[in-house]
C-alpha cells in the first residue's frame, strides 16, 4: 500500500485571482479535488498539505468528501514562515505506510492508472520525468546521459529553473513533479535540507541531490506530458479543461451515446449516460445526471437532474433537483426543483417546485409563480390537466386531474377534478378611444 501527499499551499500568483488556485474548477470539479478522486483509488491514507487561505480550501473538500475527512483524508498546515517551500512542506507529516506518493494539486489530469507505474516501481526513490521541445518553466532533472529519453535510474540532481545556469537551462529533460519516496528516505533527508537558493525555500529536489551522494538509486521514469500539464494560470486551466472534456466525450460515446458536434458539448464527471441517448450540439451537462434514453436538443441546459425517454429543448433549461420522465420539454422552457411524468410543456413556460401527473399539456407561457418573496411553494397538477396560454398557477397550489384552465387565467385556488377554470375580466371594446387618447380625428387615420 502507498500513502499520498497532496501539496496545495502555493498562492497561485499567476492565475491572478482571489480564488486559492487548487479550487479553480474543470467540468465542475476543483482541482483539488480532482486529485484526491484519483488518490483514493490508490489509497485511504491521503494527506493535503495546506497554507495559503487554508480554512477555505479545508471547507471545500471537507464539503467534498464528508465522511472521508479524518477516516481517510487528512489535512497540514505548513509552517511556511520557518519552513517554506515543497520540501518544508514534508515536514512534520506521520503516513500510514512505508511507500509516499507526493503528488501536486494543480496537475488535475493525471489518472491512478498512470500512477500505478510509478508505485509498482522498487526503488527507493522514483521520480516522473517529461522530456520537452520547450521546457521553460520547469525543473530540469540532471541525468548522467539527458540527451537520450531512455536514460532511466541515472538522475544526479534536480535544478530549479531560477537557479539553473544557461548550460542547465537548455537540458529538454525536467522535472514532472510526481514522486515516489520510502519513508526512511524522507526521514533522512528532509532535516538536511538548506534554503541556500534564490527563493529562500526548502526544496524537496534536494532530496534527489542528497541522495544520490549517498549513492542511493533514483528510478526516472518518463511521463506524459498532456496527463502532467501543471495549471498555473486560467490560459492553462482552459487548455486542461478542453482535455478533460474530451476525455469524458469520448468515454460517452463509446457507452453508445450519440452527439453531435461533440466538440460543442459541455459535461461534467458526474453524468451518467443509460440507454441509448442523443445529444445535440451546445448542450451543457453539469452536476450530478442521469439521462436514459433521452433526446437532449441542441443548446439546452441540464443540472443535477435526472432524465428519462424524455425529449428536451431545444434551448430549454432544466435547473437542479429535477426528475423528467416520458415528457417533452420544448424550446425556451425552465424547469426547477419540478417531477413530470407524460407532460408536454411545448414552449415559453416556467415549471418550478411543481408535480405533474400524465397526460398534462402546459401552454405557451405558463408560470408556476412558487416564490411569495419569503419561501417557496408547491404546484401539483393531476393527470390529463389542459392548463391554457398564458396562465399564471399561483402557489401553493392543488389542481386535480381531469381539468380545464382557460388561457390568460391567474389561478389562485385549488381546483377540483372535471372542473373548467377561468380567471379573466371580461372583454369589452371601447369604440373610437384610440382617436381620443391620441388627440386625432378619425378621419385623418
Amino acid at each position: 500500500m502507498v500513502s499520498v501527499v497532496i501539496l496545495a499551499a502555493g498562492a497561485g500568483t499567476r492565475m491572478k485571482s482571489e480564488t486559492p488556485k487548487v479550487l479553480h474548477t474543470l467540468c465542475g470539479r476543483s482541482m483539488v479535488a480532482l486529485s484526491i478522486d484519483q488518490a483514493l483509488k490508490l489509497s485511504d491514507d491521503i494527506h493535503i498539505v495546506l497554507f495559503h487561505q487554508a480554512e477555505r480550501i479545508e471547507q471545500h473538500l471537507s464539503e467534498e468528501f464528508q465522511s472521508l475527512v479524518g477516516q481517510k483524508i487528512f489535512f497540514h498546515t505548513q509552517d511556511y514562515v520557518n519552513f517554506p517551500g515543497t520540501g518544508g512542506a514534508l515536514r512534520g507529516i506521520s503516513t500510514k505506510y512505508n511507500r509516499i506518493l507526493v503528488l501536486n494539486s494543480d496537475m488535475p489530469l493525471i489518472q491512478a492508472q498512470s500512477l500505478q507505474i510509478l508505485i509498482k516501481n522498487p526503488h527507493q526513490i522514483v521520480m516522473s520525468v517529461l522530456f520537452l521541445d520547450d521546457p521553460n518553466g520547469y525543473g530540469r532533472v540532471i541525468l548522467d546521459s539527458h540527451q537520450s529519453e531512455n536514460a532511466q535510474n541515472r538522475v544526479l540532481r534536480i535544478v530549479e529553473q531560477k537557479d539553473a545556469s544557461r548550460e542547465e537551462l537548455a537540458i529538454k529533460s525536467v522535472n514532472a513533479g510526481v514522486y515516489i519516496f520510502d519513508k526512511e528516505v524522507l526521514t533522512r533527508y528532509l532535516p538536511l535540507l538548506e534554503n541556500n537558493n534564490v527563493q529562500k525555500e526548502y526544496y524537496l529536489t534536494d532530496v534527489i541531490a542528497l541522495a544520490r551522494k549517498d549513492e542511493v538509486e533514483i528510478a526516472a521514469l518518463k511521463a506524459d506530458a498532456q496527463e502532467y500539464m501543471g495549471v498555473n494560470t486560467k490560459a492553462h486551466l482552459a487548455q486542461a479543461q478542453e482535455i478533460l472534456l474530451e476525455h469524458l466525450r469520448f468515454a460517452a460515446m463509446e457507452n453508445g451515446v450519440i452527439m453531435d458536434m461533440p466538440h460543442t458539448i459541455y459535461l461534467e464527471p458526474g453524468v451518467e449516460f443509460r440507454g441509448e441517448c442523443r445529444i445535440e450540439n451546445g448542450v451543457r451537462l453539469s452536476g450530478k445526471c442521469i439521462i436514459e434514453s433521452s433526446h437532449i436538443k441542441a443548446h439546452s441546459i441540464i443540472e443535477s437532474s435526472v432524465i428519462i425517454k424524455s425529449d428536451i429543448g431545444p434551448m430549454a433549461h432544466i435547473r437542479p433537483n429535477s426528475k423528467i420522465t416520458n415528457t417533452h420539454i420544448g424550446n425556451f422552457v425552465e424547469v426547477k426543483a419540478s417531477s413530470l411524468e407524460g407532460v408536454k410543456a411545448g414552449h415559453l413556460s416556467y415549471l418550478g417546485d411543481s408535480e405533474i401527473k400524465n397526460g398534462t399539456n402546459i401552454g405557451a407561457g405558463v408560470i408556476t409563480c412558487n416564490y411569495d418573496g419569503k419561501s417557496k411553494h408547491k404546484t401539483f397538477i393531476g393527470e390529463n390537466v389542459f392548463v391554457g396560454s398564458d396562465t399564471q398557477l399561483v402557489a401553493p397550489l392543488k389542481i386535480e386531474s381531469n381539468v380545464l384552465i382557460a388561457a390568460g387565467s391567474s389561478i389562485v385556488k385549488d381546483i377540483p377534478q372535471g372542473a373548467l377554470a377561468i380567471s379573466r375580466q371580461r372583454q369589452s371594446n371601447k369604440l373610437g378611444f384610440f382617436y381620443k387618447f391620441f388627440n386625432k380625428g378619425q378621419e385623418n387615420a
